[in-house]
């Protein structure tokens, strides 16, 4: 959101001073351009700033001018990052509350201009992140460990795995992602001496010790979780291969946007395509729903499937 970089902007100016706009880019993740647009809008909203140009030069506040904004605290600022980050800002949950009243004493300090937008915002949007049919999965530990990530404090926790069987472990957290508003901690485990990766929904109680650690300077959790995930998607696409053999019409380009093409041919206004459906089951789940674009041309049991279940349908509607 612009109101969060334009925020940051301030806290980052007021907090050291004077900043380059290429380090204001670097730290936000912008280009240099979008800073300056910024930077202008923050002024037109009567925030005194001022550019000063050569080599000891930069982008700070009117001398004695200033919005307040160091009275945040640390965690307060933690918290306002977390949001950026995907944090599920409801269900009463303590990082929720927290970021919450961040967010309040934010808009405070705003100018009335921001303040009026930021009201103008609550009254014409709203953002509903619950999934359709299903609730929400609790994370209920998770405050709890963002506080150990952030002091580097051993924890020990007790954590359900997939097929149910629980256990007792105790790590040193490196880290906390989050994957479409799931959550993950990657941590050292001192059972295996080995770094993992735990989903944060599975851990059902967390006890911070007083014992610190150090993360090895060569440890990026961005890298080490990219590592992972094409290690995760290479052992799946291994072990999950169904090929399926289509036919359909070249107007249909749209659909296979929807499929893992392996091979496609064209064959005068028809298409020949491969398609990876991963698993006998999967592939008969989506095949009522592929059949009216295309014709499942192989393997003959997933036609042969398609053809009770169309006999049945007949029956039924007949």
């Amino acid at each position: 959101m612009r109101l969060h970089r334009l925020i940051a902007i301030l806290l980052l100016i007021e907090s050291r001073g004077r900043m380059k706009a290429h380090e204001l880019a670097h730290a936000l993740e912008t280009s240099v351009r979008s800073i300056y647009r910024d930077i202008d809008v923050l002024a037109e909203a009567g925030i005194p700033m001022v550019t000063t140009p050569g080599p000891q030069g930069g982008i700070s506040l009117m001398e004695g001018y200033t919005l307040n904004l160091k009275q945040l605290h640390g965690e307060e600022v933690i918290n306002l990052y977390l949001t950026g980050m995907g944090m599920y800002a409801g269900g009463g949950n303590e990082t929720a509350i927290q970021l919450k009243n961040t967010l309040l004493k934010l808009e405070k300090t705003l100018p009335v201009n921001y303040q009026a937008d930021v009201e103008k915002a609550k009254r014409r949007f709203y953002y509903d992140d619950a999934p359709w049919w299903t609730e929400r999965v609790a994370v209920p530990c998770l405050e709890a460990v963002r506080v150990a990530v952030w002091n580097s404090r051993k924890i020990m926790i007790q954590y359900n795995k997939a097929n149910g069987e629980s256990s007792t472990r105790r790590l040193q957290p490196y880290g906390l992602v989050v994957k479409t508003m799931d959550w993950y901690l990657v941590a050292f485990c001192e059972e295996t001496n080995q770094l993992r990766t735990f989903k944060c929904e599975r851990i059902t109680s967390v006890k911070l010790t007083n014992e610190h650690y150090l993360i090895p300077e060569e440890f990026t959790l961005e890298e080490y979780w990219k590592d992972q995930e094409r290690s995760f998607k290479q052992v799946r696409s291994e072990e999950e291969v169904y090929l399926v053999v289509l036919r359909t019409d070249r107007l249909n380009a749209d659909f296979l946007k929807r499929l893992e093409v392996t091979e496609t041919v064209t064959d005068g206004e028809q298409l020949m395509l491969t398609a990876n459906m991963y698993s006998y089951d999967r592939a008969c789940s989506d095949a009522m729903s592929i059949i009216s674009q295309a014709e499942i041309v192989e393997p003959v049991e997933l036609r042969q499937y398609i053809v009770g279940k169309l006999t049945v349908l007949q029956k039924v509607y007949h």
